[in-house]
């Protein structure tokens, strides 16, 4: 078989060449070149078109600032809408609550003459807790939610309502135009009749002070309520003349000052805390704040400024200030109250014993023949402090043992007024009557029999002798300091025990 050769094959045709014919990028041009007025035309058109929709555009944007201007009416409307009306009661709160400080009793000299405060919330009270003694509608509770007794039924009987009634009267017909109870001179007042006898120490008026305005707010009078609000503003008035500028109240001259100004803190901070009265917290504090530069580094109290010496004498009254001041809002060193449990354990022995400076030791006595006239061994004042101060700590006798065994020793030496045996204490009594009844049980029902036949029974209750009625007589161990006013006041307060303080553990 043969094969062909294709490249000798030879084809003829008449077509013209495919390269003559195709059109060039040139022949285009050229082309569109000749068009070339057209496109010009165009142009214009389109130039024309374009103006026209320029000339459209402002007025689709007056449109849209159209809706602009609408929403920013519509915020202007929100704005303007009325606000909600004022609580309506505020202002008669207000004007019901104030207080006018214009009578003699207080006169405010400050940027404040009146005081404007409804119930004020800088204590530590849950809103549903009332207490009577807060007299314009002021809440709190807790510790002090029984003053004046639940109901106004005082507990005791008639007996012990009589007995307070009788102690208070005396106090106010004893209490000084300026405020003051004056511990030496308060028997001035008695004009007619047989005149009282029983002066104290005139370096003490501001102790006695305390403790009889302490009387007062016991018995629910506070500056804003009670049938003795009056002579608590007098009393509450002449403390604060008597504060330094460092918080003291009155001087450092006498040896046992503190004492006198502790008990002015714990008074001016019940009265501040229950008559919510805000213009007293600078006053109160400042009072607490002394209490703290006073006390010894990492220990508790003494005579002395931060001396390193300690006793629980003191400390019992700087620890009621305290726990006062913190319950009603005040600023307190916190830790200042951990190291005193800390010196109640250092100097209680284990048969329940509190001691005075250190473990064990019996109370304090003068120089002199006091100690003769009133034995040591007849009371337990130390251990009534310490038991007393456990329980206002929030200690319980459940999970500490040591404050029933303290129980049982102030239950072994119940009071007793008999001078020749020289047992009669009234400021032992005080802290044991406000120990044991929170304490309760056998320990207070025996107690409180005692007290009966030892403070009722012994107030000066012979209408023949009015200048004396209702008072005691100054004759127990610290009777000769404080005199009639002392003894009058912390047995009355010893009274006010059922309602004072609640039950502080439960």
């Amino acid at each position: 078989m043969s094969q062909v050769d294709p490249t000798k094959i030879q084809v003829q045709s008449n077509a013209v060449p495919v390269w003559e014919t195709e059109v060039t990028f040139q022949d285009m041009m050229a082309e569109q070149l000749r068009h070339a007025p057209w496109l010009v035309l165009s142009a214009a058109l389109h130039a024309v078109l374009f103006l026209i929709l320029w000339a459209v555009i402002p007025v689709e944007e007056k449109k849209k600032e159209v809706k602009k201007a609408e929403m920013i009416q519509k915020v202007e409307e929100d704005v303007e809408e009325p606000p909600p009306p004022p609580p309506p009661e505020t202002q008669p709160e207000e004007t019901v609550d104030e207080i006018e400080l214009t009578e003699q009793v207080i006169t405010e000299t400050e940027n404040v003459e009146t005081i404007s405060e409804v119930n004020q919330k800088e204590s530590a009270f849950d809103s549903n807790q009332w207490n009577s003694a807060v007299g314009m509608g002021g809440g709190a509770g807790g510790r002090y939610g029984g003053r004046g007794g639940k109901g106004g039924k005082r507990g005791g009987g008639k007996a012990y309502a009589e007995a307070i009634d009788a102690g208070l009267r005396w106090l106010k017909n004893h209490q000084d135009e300026d405020g003051k109870w004056d511990c030496d001179q308060f028997m001035k007042h008695d004009v007619e009749g047989e005149v009282c006898d029983g002066a104290g120490n005139a370096v003490h008026d501001v102790g006695v002070t305390g403790l009889a305005l302490l009387a007062f707010l016991g018995d629910n009078n506070t500056l804003r309520a009670g049938p003795y609000k009056k002579v608590v503003k007098g009393g509450v008035k002449w403390l604060r003349e008597q504060q330094q500028e460092n918080g003291l109240f009155g001087t450092n001259t006498s040896h046992d000052f503190i004492y006198n100004h502790a008990i002015a803190a714990y008074a001016m901070c019940e009265a501040f805390g229950l008559s919510n009265y805000k213009l007293l917290k600078k006053t109160a504090q400042r009072g607490v704040n002394y209490l703290e530069s006073h006390r010894n580094p990492y220990s508790v109290w003494r005579y002395q400024p931060r001396d390193n010496d300690n006793d629980t004498s003191v400390t019992g009254w700087c620890i009621m200030a305290y726990e006062s001041g913190e319950f009603f809002g005040l600023t307190i060193n916190k830790s200042a109250l951990h190291l005193c449990e800390t010196w109640l354990d250092q100097v209680t022995e284990p048969n329940g014993r509190h001691g005075y400076s250190k473990m064990g030791e019996k109370s304090s006595r003068k120089p002199g023949d006091h100690k003769v006239r009133f034995p040591v061994d007849q009371g337990e004042s130390m251990t009534a402090v310490g038991l007393f101060c456990r329980f206002f700590m929030g200690q319980d006798p459940k999970e500490k043992p040591v404050m029933k065994k303290a129980a049982d020793l102030i239950l072994a030496k119940s009071p007793e007024w008999n001078e020749k045996k020289g047992c009669i204490d009234h400021y032992y009594w005080y802290y044991g009557t406000y120990a044991l009844f929170q304490m309760g049980g056998r320990h207070w029902s025996t107690w409180q029999k005692k007290l009966n036949s030892a403070v009722v029974k012994t107030q000066q209750r012979d209408k023949a002798k009015k200048n004396l009625y209702g008072s005691w007589d100054p004759v127990g161990a610290w009777g000769e300091d404080g005199g009639r006013v002392y003894s009058t006041a912390i047995l009355t307060l010893s009274l006010e025990a059922f309602y004072r303080y609640t039950k502080l553990i439960r």
